[in-house]
């Protein structure tokens, strides 16, 4: 059970005793309440309390409310706890209630207790050269990229990743996230207007372990988010999305991302304009906060406290305006790999999977990899080549072996001919 000054900069909201304190109204709850019933024909105050996060007190006065209206009908008693039902009264206003919306799950958190929270959460980091290289000591990284990328993470704002393709800038934005020390608490859902958005997603939130009873239960602990996305963005994922069978609504990337790092890959080969993108996010880079619209027209604010990574192969000038530019900070050239860098990997890849090979066949590699007009070498190479020679083996029941004919023969597969 983490203790609270585990939290991001020590956020740990209380348990709600009151309707105050909940942030959302005592109506809104008896819809949840009146939902949830219908989904489950009956229950009882503490079932409800752990299905709806909510604390007993705030039950118990909405079932008393609901019990006088006549919407609950008592069948007995559990201990000191009452079995009940929605009567027929209950049971239409449910249908109705479920008619605008089938959210019936844990209380949502109001849009101000949100952005408290995002803000209160936002990452401190704090690294140098020494902790950087362990963060990224999966990779061959070298010390003057560390140098670069070392005060653009401390920073916490936007960061323009491009070079060559193939030497890692997918690897070492994805691995930005081990810099995190601290988990951060993330709300099940958000009221706005009495509409409902969803914002915990189990794909891209790492839910922790928690067992704190003083925590208000609408939070859920989870390791800073890094959600990652290539040429299958859209401008539909970047905005509140309706579900029209169920009325909830579901948060958009970038509000997933909150509190963590959001990864552009590939950047320019989107669907959607290199323009179209940067002219939706040109404020939210600049001011912090992003602009949302609900279904019917009502505009509201969010907090854009997130890292930005624009990964890309293409140059930087021929994606963006000068404007835009100026208000990504950080922009870091990853080159391709030199003799050195590209013999480190080599000898990585060939260890951590125990293939046998010849001494100079890293040398022999670099040779075939600059042949035939080729005038770079990759970070990529090594492992691609690898996986080549694995599939051989595979394919003639023979084990993984690297001499000059298999990488020969590796390397006609690998290279498209000039």
């Amino acid at each position: 059970m983490p203790a609270h000054s585990e939290f991001a900069n020590g956020f740990a909201p209380a348990v709600p005793q009151t309707f105050e304190e909940l942030g959302v109204s005592q109506p809104l709850v008896m819809d949840l309440i009146l939902r949830r019933m219908l989904l489950e024909g009956f229950s009882t105050l503490a079932v409800l309390s752990s299905k709806l996060k909510l604390s007993i007190p705030l039950i118990d006065a909405t079932f008393r409310m609901m019990r006088q209206q006549q919407l609950v009908e008592v069948k007995g008693m559990s201990g000191n706890d009452y079995n009940f039902s929605l009567s027929q009264a209950g049971r239409s206003l449910a249908s109705e209630r479920f008619q605008m919306t089938q959210y019936a799950g844990a209380a949502p958190v109001s849009l101000v207790d949100y952005s408290h929270a995002t803000k209160a959460q936002s990452a401190q980091v704090q690294i140098d050269r020494r902790t950087l290289k362990a963060a990224f000591g999966d990779l061959v990284v070298t010390d003057r990229l560390l140098d670069q990328l070392g005060p653009a993470l401390i920073s916490q704002s936007s960061i323009f990743v491009y070079g060559p393709t193939g030497n890692g800038k997918t690897s070492i934005a994805e691995r930005m996230l081990r810099v995190y020390q601290d988990a951060i608490l993330i709300p099940y859902a958000i009221e706005v207007d009495n509409q409902i958005i969803s914002l915990y997603d189990p794909v891209v939130h790492q839910k922790l372990p928690m067992d704190d009873p003083e925590i208000d239960p609408r939070w859920i602990l989870c390791k800073r988010p890094c959600i990652v996305v290539g040429g299958e963005l859209i401008p539909s994922m970047l905005e509140l999305r309706l579900d029209e069978a169920s009325g909830i609504y579901s948060a958009p990337l970038q509000m997933k991302a909150n509190n963590g790092i959001l990864i552009i890959d590939d950047f320019g080969r989107q669907l959607m304009s290199p323009r179209d993108l940067l002219n939706r996010w040109i404020v939210p880079l600049d001011r912090r906060v992003d602009y949302l619209t609900l279904r019917y027209g009502v505009k509201f604010q969010i907090p854009f406290e997130l890292m930005v990574v624009f990964s890309t192969n293409l140059e930087p000038q021929d994606l963006a305006d000068e404007a835009f530019l100026r208000r990504i900070h950080n922009k870091i050239y990853v080159e391709a790999v030199n003799q050195t860098t590209f013999d480190q990997i080599f000898d990585r890849v060939v260890n951590a999977r125990r293939v046998p090979y010849e001494p100079d066949s890293a040398e022999y590699l670099r040779k075939i990899c600059l042949r035939e007009g080729r005038t770079e070498l990759r970070a990529c190479y090594p492992v691609d080549l690898l996986n080549i020679l694995a599939s051989i083996g595979r394919y003639e029941n023979r084990p993984v072996t690297m001499n000059k004919s298999d990488l020969e023969r590796a390397a006609a597969l690998y290279f498209a001919k000039n």
